[in-house]
Order: structure tokens, then sequence, then C-alpha cells
């Protein structure tokens, strides 16, 4: 049975105070109100990790995750954040291969294998993101896109290894440009994802592994996308800072 995922990914907001208070509303909402077998994923920016970690200690079904990660163990690489950092306060998860860090920071299929391998060294599953542009989907490329990040940052794993690897479709047009993926498009990407892991892999390890969407989740089309067949939850942005909406998605979830 697929792990059903709804992660938060605050990118570069939130003070650490107000980072703190929005982590404990959060709480206080899931405990409330969250009743589905559903693991939420907080994904804050680095400086709140470790005081996050004591907050949710205790808490099952509440995870963190880093925004990012270098793919070097240790060294001289300032400003970066080792794989092994984060598992030491308590991540769980890691993203990789957000469309902002292809965009602004030049990161290739190639580069994010590498950060793939070093996460799972160190026990964290990756939160791994494919998705095409604008331009690529209007070029008919969309396919060829999403079929090259997922071979040349994923395949070279073996079965095993690939079974502890989320993956979150985020269609890059759809993020903060007023256009909207309907549902229906949502999951026509996601079932191809899933039919290109099992042409690789088997239908076993392509029906098990878990698949987000991440293009401008909000509490009014949640559900509408949770009730897709092959999307099994959501990476959320904008709507993870606020814990009302936030919660309120997880609870979209079947």
């Amino acid at each position: 049975m697929r792990k059903k995922i709804v992660a938060g990914n605050w990118k570069m907001n939130k003070t650490f105070d107000e980072g703190v208070q929005l982590v404990k509303e959060i709480i206080e909402l899931y405990t409330l109100e969250v009743k589905n077998q559903v693991y939420v994923v907080l994904a804050p920016p680095f400086i709140h990790l470790y005081k996050l970690q004591p907050l949710i200690f205790g808490m099952p079904m509440l995870e963190m995750a880093g925004q990012n990660c270098s793919n070097m163990p240790n060294g001289a690489y300032t400003g970066e954040i080792s794989a092994s950092m984060l598992k030491s306060v308590g991540c769980d998860y890691v993203i990789i291969g957000h469309s902002e860090r292809r965009l602004y920071f030049n990161e290739t299929n190639d580069w994010l294998a590498k950060k793939i391998d070093i996460a799972l060294a160190n026990l964290m599953q990756p939160i791994y993101c494919v998705g095409e542009t604008l331009e690529e989907r209007n070029n008919g490329k969309l396919y060829q896109i999403i079929e090259a990040q997922l071979s040349e940052a994923l395949f070279h794993l073996p079965e095993e290894q690939l079974r502890h690897v989320v993956i979150a479709y985020e269609p890059v047009w759809a993020i903060g440009t007023g256009l909207t993926a309907t549902s229906a498009q949502a999951q026509e990407m996601h079932a191809f994802i899933r039919k290109i892991i099992a042409d690789k892999y088997g239908n076993d390890l392509a029906e098990n592994i878990s698949i987000l969407y991440g293009g401008s989740v909000k509490p009014d089309n949640a559900r509408e996308l949770f009730e897709q067949p092959d999307i099994d939850g959501g990476l959320i942005g904008g709507a993870a800072l606020q814990a009302r909406g936030f919660v309120d998605i997880v609870k979209a979830m079947k």
C-alpha cells in the first residue's frame, strides 16, 4: 500500500520565532482534527530544524525534511549543508531537485543523482522533484523532459533503494503563473511517471512508490487532486505557511 504524504515546503520564509509559532499551530490543529492516516512532512528553513525536532517527538505521523542537501559528505563548501547534518537533527526526508533549485542554481539531473545517493546513504528518503516548464509543454516535450529527469537521476539505483524514494511532480508552468493544472492533467502525468518506473523496474515497485503533486495545491482543490488514483499526496508551497490551510489540505486526503 502506497504511503500517503503531505509535505509542506516553507522555502525561504519565516523568521525563527515565526517558524516556531507556525509549527505549534500546525501541531495543535493536527492533534485535534487529523484522523486520517497521512504522513505530514514539514520542510522549514534549516534554522528551524533543531527546534522542530523536540516539538514533534513522539508523533509518529509527523516528520521533518531538509529543503536541500549537498552532494558532498563534508568539507570546505561554504554555505552548504550535508545530508549527515540533516539526519543528525532528525530529518527523515530531504527535498531534491525542486524546480527553483534547477532554475536558479542550475542543478542538473546528473548533479541531483549524486544528492540522491548521499541522502539514501544517510538513511533519508529523497523527495525527488520533476516537472516541465510552459515552453516544454507547449512544444510537446513534456513527456521527454519528465522521462529524462527520472532516468538520469534515479535509474542508476537498484530496486531496493528506489523503494525509499518519493517522487513529486510539479508542473513548473502552473506555479506562480496564474495558470492551473486540472486534476485530469495532474493524474495523466502521475500515471505516466508510474508507467516509466514500471517499464524499468516492474509493476510491483511502480505500484508501491509514492508520487506527490506539487502544483499550487490549496484547500479548495486538494480533495479533487487527492482523489485521483495515482496521486498519493502533495508537496505544498505557499499554503504550507498558514496552519489552518495546511491542516485542511492534510484532512482532504482520503
